[in-house]
């Protein structure tokens, strides 16, 4: 069990009652994850706006992660933000973990599968989207796999 506000390195975990569940290596890893999906889930990398399969999708089913399979979003939430991302105003309740990622000289909330620790992309808050949440969880396409 971490305690409620934990320091690792830059980034300080809020929230977040235990470790992700799926624990493997990163040679692990490595073996099951594409060289791109591997920089992004498990090396915190982006992938370049506008260029993920999932950005102008709009088919109903379930965004799952793409390295564990854990469900982590709806189709209902998803919507067209403009950013070049797959943007969603709230994940499956428990699908996902949040810490506060300082890195690049800002603050901003990293969101992360809670099943496997994948990274999946960045909470943006107060935008004046007209979203139930006035949230844009901005994701990474390589991050999620759809099922109808």
């Amino acid at each position: 069990m971490l305690p409620r506000n934990y320091l690792l390195g830059r980034s300080i975990i809020r929230f977040m009652s235990t470790l992700p569940k799926m624990q493997r290596s990163q040679k692990e890893w490595r073996a099951v994850l594409s060289p791109e999906q591997f920089a992004v889930l498990r090396e915190k990398g982006t992938e370049r706006a506008g260029t993920g399969e999932y950005n102008h999708f709009s088919k109903t089913g379930v965004y799952d992660c793409a390295a564990c399979g854990q469900p982590l979003y709806k189709s209902e939430t998803k919507f067209d933000s403009g950013c070049g991302w797959p943007a969603f105003y709230a994940a499956i309740p428990g699908a996902i973990a949040t810490t506060t990622d300082r890195s690049y000289g800002m603050e901003r909330t990293e969101i992360s599968c809670a099943n496997c620790g994948g990274h999946i992309g960045h909470i943006f808050k107060g935008e004046g989207f007209q979203t139930p949440t006035d949230e844009r969880h901005c994701v990474n396409s390589i991050s999620l796999k759809f099922e109808e």
